[in-house]
């Protein structure tokens, strides 16, 4: 008889495995899938600081490897393989994949969200090592050290000013010649004596041995490029990169509720508008994405699927 799981987690980032753990610790019987490694974002992260409780020297693999233990402990169960359609009609969901059809009552999309790349030489190779993707997560590595904001938008924006309370200069480089984020915000950098900015241009590559230490910028009505280096008494300085996110919601694109920007739509227990259906983590709309608001998801998200299938043998 083919086997029925009560949930099927998809994504083993922070908020599938944090759903995993508490769907299991339930005695569900639980999946997660994932398609490529474990972890999400977090993996590639050298140093977790602002997770509560975390250890000194915590990393995000060593983060990853606990969640993942936990969630095992009480007997989740993970699978390697690639989700090519969902069919979530009815009470039984079914989860096609590269390894075959899976079958389960409840289902938590946790696929997360990947960051707009600048797809420049050096920036694959050198982030974690200097070029980061959230200043929440990182801008105190920067201390008294130089650092340049890639982007235009309120986030970029909002982001160099809290970068600057540890980096002692921060230059915003935008591709146009003036920014698309609201007049309040672009009117607040601009007082702020710690930024500086450059318009009409972007990176051609980021330079580095081992860590950021410079970058070449372009200037897109000139074509003149410019190679900047960090300070000799630094030798490293520091490259964030906000240009937007993408959500990885492809799969479901045309079977739940997105906003214009592609994140999916959920109530604040995590449900969509298909029954027995919850997203967590990354690729929800929200207001902020860190590892602690995805934990917070997906145990969310696993609680109220608990209660969604102890519903369907009433």
């Amino acid at each position: 008889m083919e086997k029925i799981y009560d949930v099927i987690i998809i994504g083993s980032g922070p908020a599938g495995l944090s759903a995993g753990l508490y769907a299991a610790r339930a005695k569900m019987s639980t999946l997660i899938l994932e398609k490529d490694k474990t972890g999400g974002q977090i993996s590639g992260t050298e140093e977790v600081a602002n997770y509560p409780g975390s250890i000194k020297d915590a990393t995000g693999p060593s983060l990853v490897a606990r969640m993942v233990e936990q969630a095992e402990e009480f007997g989740a169960e993970r699978m390697r393989a690639e989700v090519t359609e969902l069919k979530l009609d009815g009470t039984i969901k079914t989860i096609v994949t590269n390894k075959g059809d899976l079958k389960a009552k409840s289902v938590i999309l946790a696929m997360g969200a990947r960051p707009r790349l600048l797809k420049v030489p050096g920036e694959k190779e050198l982030t974690g090592k200097g070029v980061s993707y959230c200043a929440t997560c990182d801008a105190e590595f920067f201390t008294d050290l130089e650092v340049f904001v890639f982007g235009g938008g309120d986030t970029a924006l909002e982001e160099a000013m809290f970068i600057t309370k540890f980096a002692k200069k921060v230059t915003i480089v935008h591709r146009r010649d003036a920014f698309r984020a609201a007049k309040s915000i672009v009117e607040k950098a601009t007082k702020n004596p710690k930024i500086e900015f450059i318009y009409n241009s972007g990176a051609k590559r980021i330079v580095g041995e081992g860590m950021v230490q410079g970058v070449e910028l372009e200037n897109y009505l000139t074509g003149e490029t410019k190679e900047i280096m960090a300070d000799p008494n630094d030798g490293l300085m520091g490259i964030f990169v906000f240009v937007g996110y993408i959500p990885e919601t492809g799969l479901v694109r045309d079977l739940v509720k997105l906003d214009q920007s592609g994140y999916i739509i959920t109530d604040a227990q995590m449900l969509t508008e298909i029954p027995g259906v919850f997203a967590a983590g990354d690729i929800r709309v929200k207001s902020l994405r860190q590892v602690v608001t995805a934990t917070a998801d997906g145990a969310i998200a696993a609680v109220q699927a608990e209660k969604y299938v102890d519903a369907l043998a009433d």
